[in-house]
């Protein structure tokens, strides 16, 4: 038996290189492992009560060795935990797991492992070596083209990012406010959760959500079950050709990302052209930081550089960027979570730099 001054000194024994290299290579096997349980609804399962794994794998249809298999290594991580019999219950991670958990992951690990999605990753070699997407290798067209053409792959998608901004949405809505805003504009905003979480935080504001027909189908449920239907004007269009008018200021999460230089300035400049002259523009994007700093942000940008051909910026790329639409940046807002909010007016840029950015 480990004695606890033998328990304490393995606990602050620096981890050898070599494991570490070898915990981040088996990271494939973890993702995976999460999206199984994910897809088979384990932690729906065990949300009353914990389960042996012969009646997990009676009712999912699955291979009881197999699946216990599984289970096990997700429990060795956190996510799940075995008791006495080859029983399963939750812990805080597996919670994320549950469809109607507040703060559900579930449909974000879906998404992430996807066969149609996973096998984009291997051909990270592919992009590096001739600066393509790898997307459009696997697939044959670029994502969102494939997107519109499947639609049960596209409505997977939409709920991940819904889920990614239900789990966002808190530190982002805390940190702004809309003092002089009468309406809010949220420009390919999915089902309208973050438009959602601003006008409820702002019982002044007004909404406008704009998006694909295909996409804002779905918003109506969504804005209902918020409380802030009567609030929102829905409207449908190509951000590529337009964006409509009638909002004093604009919002767009998760969308510069996607898109390289020169799209993303197509957008921006629509944006610009709907602005009023006092109009303001919201950015909610993860922004890179300098040096070796880790940040999910570096993590996030190969997913950009495989799937849609974008990429996560740097402030000053923010700055240029803005700048060459003809906005002038005026502050970087960072939040508890992984995004900050790019906050830019109508203007010419004025030289700031990213240090006063910051702040």
């Amino acid at each position: 038996m480990t004695t606890h001054i033998n328990a304490a000194a393995e606990a602050t024994t620096p981890v050898p290189p070599e494991a570490q290299l070898m915990q981040i290579l088996g990271g494939c096997f973890q993702s995976q492992a999460v999206y199984v349980a994910a897809k088979l609804g384990i932690a729906d399962l065990l949300k009353d009560q914990p389960l042996p794994v012969v009646e997990l794998a009676r009712q999912t249809g699955t291979h009881e060795r197999t699946l216990y298999r599984v289970l096990r290594c997700l429990a060795s991580l956190g996510i799940f935990r075995e008791t006495d019999g080859k029983v399963f219950e939750l812990t805080a991670q597996a919670e994320l797991l549950i469809s109607d958990h507040p703060g559900s992951m579930r449909d974000a690990a879906i998404f992430m492992c996807e066969p149609w999605h996973w096998s984009v990753y291997g051909e990270m070699l592919y992009s590096v070596t001739t600066g393509k997407v790898a997307w459009e290798r696997v697939h044959g067209k670029e994502v969102f083209p494939y997107f519109q053409e499947h639609p049960v792959e596209y409505e997977i998608f939409n709920r991940a990012m819904t889920s990614f901004s239900t789990n966002t949405l808190p530190a982002i809505v805390e940190v702004y406010t809309f003092a002089g805003v009468k309406k809010l504009a949220d420009i390919a905003g999915g089902h309208g959760m973050l438009l959602s979480g601003f006008l409820k935080a702002n019982p002044h504001l007004e909404g406008l959500l704009f998006d694909l027909p295909q996409v804002i189908e779905g918003a109506p449920a969504l804005l209902e079950k918020e409380g802030v239907a009567d609030r929102v004007e829905l409207k449908t269009g190509d951000f590529f050709e337009s964006v409509p008018g009638g909002a004093d200021a604009y919002m767009m999460k998760f969308i510069i990302h996607d898109w390289d230089d020169d799209r993303a300035l197509k957008i921006l400049r629509n944006i610009h052209q709907a602005l009023p002259s006092d109009g303001r523009l919201l950015l909610v994007e993860m922004v890179v930081p300098a040096g070796n700093e880790p940040h999910f942000s570096k993590i996030q940008d190969l997913e950009m550089l495989l799937s849609p051909g974008g990429l996560e910026r740097t402030p000053d790329e923010y700055g240029d960027l803005l700048a060459r639409a003809g906005f002038e940046l005026r502050r970087i807002i960072p939040t508890k979570s992984p995004l900050s909010i790019v906050e830019a007016f109508k203007g010419t840029a004025s030289g700031i730099s990213a240090t006063d950015l910051h702040r």
